[in-house]
Order: structure tokens, then C-alpha cells, then sequence
């Protein structure tokens, strides 16, 4: 398996494995998540791959993207209420539903927080989704803690 950011031409494989977490959300809250995958969802990987200050990070094996993460790179100021902080954000993450368990979402993990402290960033944030269980058990593997909830009521 190889890890690397990816090519434009990447872009449509990336989106194959997007559309699979994106059921997976609209499985798990069909109140806010609408199915399918349309124009503005597929079209936004391109957006994506413009902007200097995200990466697409892909593993491929045997010349299939198996893998993806959107990285974010951020440094905030400091204001009134919170110190200045840098940090690299998980937007999007996924791997392929044929190749879970192989290893292939803690290689990308791993290869964010070295890449994170290689470029002096200390800190890699995500959102996600409560009762997405499976990917909170893994990323809890990985090291990461929650330090912030998002609550609703239902009314």
C-alpha cells in the first residue's frame, strides 16, 4: 500500500469511497443528511483539490484508491476568549467498505500525525457523527479523545 496525497485524476475514485461515507451518514441521520450524491457533493472533491491550504490524502492498493482523508491546515488567532492554536482538521475520512480491517485506516491515521508533526502542527481535530460507534471506537484506537459534544433535543 502506498500513502500519498493525491492527483487530480484521483479525484473520481475519491469520490467513489465519499459517496460510501456519505450513506453511511444518511443511514445514521436521515433527518439531516439527504441521499444520494448529487452534483454539489461530487463537484466539491474538485474544490477541494484547488484550495492550498487542504490536502487529499489517498492510500492506494494495486492501483485502486482503497483509502482517503481531506486535511485541513489551520491557524487561528488569538482572540478575547481562546489562544492563538494551529492544528491540522480531519474534514472527510474513509476507506473502502471491501477493505476495512486491513489496516488501511490506521496507516492513514498514522501518516496524518506524522505528517501534521513534520510540519509543526500539534494538534489533529475531527467531527464526527455519534452513532457512527465503528469509527469512534477507531479513533479512539488512534489515539483520539473527545473534548467537545455537540447536544440536541428533538422537539
Amino acid at each position: 500500500m502506498q500513502l500519498r496525497f493525491a492527483a487530480e485524476t484521483d479525484l473520481e475514485d475519491v469520490n467513489r469511497l465519499r459517496r460510501q461515507v456519505n450513506d453511511v451518514h444518511t443511514e445514521g441521520e436521515p433527518e439531516i443528511f439527504k441521499p444520494g450524491f448529487g452534483d454539489e457533493l461530487r463537484d466539491y472533491i474538485h474544490t477541494v483539490f484547488a484550495d492550498p491550504s487542504k490536502k487529499i490524502l489517498v492510500a492506494e492498493a494495486d492501483g485502486r484508491i482503497c483509502g482517503f482523508a481531506v486535511l485541513n491546515f489551520y491557524s487561528k488567532p488569538e482572540t478575547p476568549y481562546m489562544l492563538a492554536r494551529s492544528y491540522v482538521d480531519v474534514e472527510e475520512f474513509g476507506v473502502d467498505k471491501g477493505c476495512r480491517r486491513q489496516g488501511i485506516g490506521r496507516a492513514l491515521m498514522e501518516h496524518i500525525k506524522t505528517c501534521a508533526l513534520s510540519m509543526g502542527y500539534s494538534r489533529i481535530e475531527l467531527n464526527m457523527w455519534e452513532f457512527n460507534e465503528g469509527a469512534l471506537k477507531f479513533y479512539e484506537e488512534m489515539g483520539l479523545s473527545t473534548y467537545r459534544r455537540y447536544m440536541k433535543c428533538e422537539l
